[in-house]
């Protein structure tokens, strides 16, 4: 089976063909960093007017980068939800209309399934069942995975997710958009320095008993921090090392938690934060402590990306018979456990 990935969740055109038995044959993605980085995060609008611009030639240039026509297909996938509406729209409607056209089936996917299964592009994929760690701009969430679409919520942030927090630190000390790689490397600058930390910011929920996770009193923290001091390029790398440890530590201890809890002995996490070096180490360190095993996703499949959606796309057709095909509908927002 030959699937064409669509999406188009938030500011990023990702398209994707994936073979059931080949694997992924090509995929593409149209980043709009560039668009968003003049307003310190997404515009909603820009963002859908850019899918539109960008998709049909993406599709047809990852078809033909692939080798593949377009009456080669069997399957479309695209992003139901969650995400911004427009973006999903644009998405959805032309899924849905080129499946018409090729009389072809489109199915919705849930945009956390896909990088909940994204480790399995890898050369060396999980098996079910396992815990994933969901850390992205808009999702912290901890779920107990036990095939395809039997999920079950074990934690999630109260407030920010650990990506927007990312984002609103890294704005507080005037480093570029997104907030992430700004942090990250200003943090590893620190890390190969030596020296000692003089901040210690606050671990949120470290001790709650239970899998939540909150991040707006870090920010909070950062800012009061940088009223106290004054901002100079020093401070920033004192400052963003502090931030990442402690997103590093909660995020860690959490997920060990978890694994504890669950008995599982396999770890995936995914999502945008996934790249972090500082935290891949730290999750490594401690799974291999415990006897468990870690996975992740490549790191150009970190991010939103159509090989995500077709792969998941791919998997739901083999594994579920009772797939709603050709259905027009968007979720902005839809919990996973639903899916």
């Amino acid at each position: 089976m030959i699937v064409l990935g669509i999406e188009t969740s938030c500011d990023d055109t990702g398209i994707a063909i994936y073979h059931t038995k080949r694997g992924l044959l090509g995929h593409t993605l149209q980043s709009q960093t560039l668009t968003h980085s003049d307003y310190g995060g997404v515009v909603p609008e820009l963002a859908s007017r850019d899918h539109i611009k960008h998709i049909l030639p993406i599709v047809n240039q990852t078809l033909k980068s692939s080798n593949i026509e377009r009456e080669n297909l069997h399957a479309i996938a695209y992003t139901q939800g969650p995400g911004l509406a427009g973006a999903l729209l644009v998405g959805a409607s032309f899924a849905v209309a080129l499946g018409f056209a090729l009389k072809i089936p489109a199915i919705g996917i849930h945009h956390l399934e896909g990088h909940l299964l994204s480790p399995f592009l890898s050369t060396t994929p999980p098996v079910f069942p396992f815990v994933a760690l969901l850390v992205s701009g808009g999702h912290t969430q901890l779920m107990e995975v036990h095939n395809i679409g039997h999920y079950k919520l074990l934690g999630e942030t109260v407030d920010d997710a650990v990506g927007e927090a990312f984002d609103k630190t890294a704005k507080l000390l005037g480093l570029g958009y997104p907030g992430g790689p700004a942090i990250s490397k200003l943090a590893n600058i620190f890390s190969i320095s030596g020296k000692s930390n003089n901040f210690i910011l606050p671990r949120p929920m470290l001790n709650s008993g239970n899998l939540n996770f909150s991040f707006s009193g870090l920010k909070t923290a950062v800012l009061t921090l940088s009223k106290k001091y004054k901002i100079t390029q020093e401070i920033k790398i004192e400052i963003a090392h502090a931030f990442q440890e402690a997103v590093v530590d909660v995020l860690t201890e959490k997920s060990i938690a978890a694994l504890k809890q669950t008995g599982f002995k396999q770890l995936v996490i995914a999502g945008g934060v996934s790249a972090n070096t500082r935290l891949r180490e730290n999750l490594s360190s401690r799974t291999k402590e415990i006897g468990a095993t870690i996975f992740y996703p490549d790191h150009e499949f970190c991010t939103d990306n159509g090989a995500m959606i077709a792969l998941a796309g791919s998997m739901r057709f083999q594994n579920d018979s009772k797939l709603v095909k050709n259905s027009f509908t968007i979720k902005p927002r839809w919990d996973l456990e639903e899916n």
